[in-house]
């Protein structure tokens, strides 16, 4: 019996997940997941999808904070999530500044080119859900299918406008999974 291939949605973290920080989120009593954002999750993978998250963490970078309080953070994410039945596959993240002009960094795609090639998968179609432009060009440079959050710095992003064609907007994480879940992400059958 032919295997359904897994399928994937790629999320952004600040904004998205957890509650967002111009002052970055810079330990474990700051990551604060945003009202719905686990539970929404949970039902993704309920459904059968393998969900990822692809994060620009420049607080590394600029030495704000160690690799080992992001790795306390990412533990706290799992834990909360493990307790609602959810969970992330993976964290991709780019600890540069921009100064480093590193393939990594969103808008740039190299994360989730290391999406691509860790899981032997084209990223054509495959949601990217985030709250900043460089998060869905990021996306759509492999041919994502864009949705941004209004959540975090969603609402800014939206006003300024020059989404990628085809960005689709949700409220928040939570509306985005009802939409998807729904069968609203489903293509339109062939005629």
């Amino acid at each position: 019996m032919p295997q359904t291939p897994p399928k994937f949605i790629i999320l952004d973290r600040d904004g998205v997940i957890n509650l967002d920080s111009d002052q970055f989120i810079k330990s474990p009593d700051e990551w604060i997941p945003i009202p719905g954002s686990l539970e929404a999750i949970a039902a993704l993978n309920q459904a059968g999808y393998r969900v990822l998250v692809a994060s620009n963490q420049s607080g590394i970078g600029r030495g704000l904070f160690e690799m080992s309080t992001l790795n306390a953070m990412h533990e706290k994410m799992h834990k909360l999530l493990a307790g609602l039945g959810g969970r992330i596959d993976a964290v991709f993240f780019c600890p540069h500044t921009a100064a480093d002009d590193c393939d990594c960094r969103k808008p740039r795609p190299g994360m989730l080119e290391q999406i691509s090639a860790r899981y032997g998968v084209e990223l054509k179609g495959v949601p990217v859900v985030g709250d900043a432009l460089r998060d869905l060009q990021a996306g759509v440079a492999v041919g994502c299918s864009p949705h941004l959050v209004l959540t975090g710095k969603g609402r800014g992003t939206l006003d300024k406008g020059g989404l990628p064609d085809g960005t689709r907007v949700h409220d928040d994480l939570q509306a985005f999974s009802r939409w998807l879940l729904a069968g609203a992400g489903k293509p339109a059958a062939a005629s």
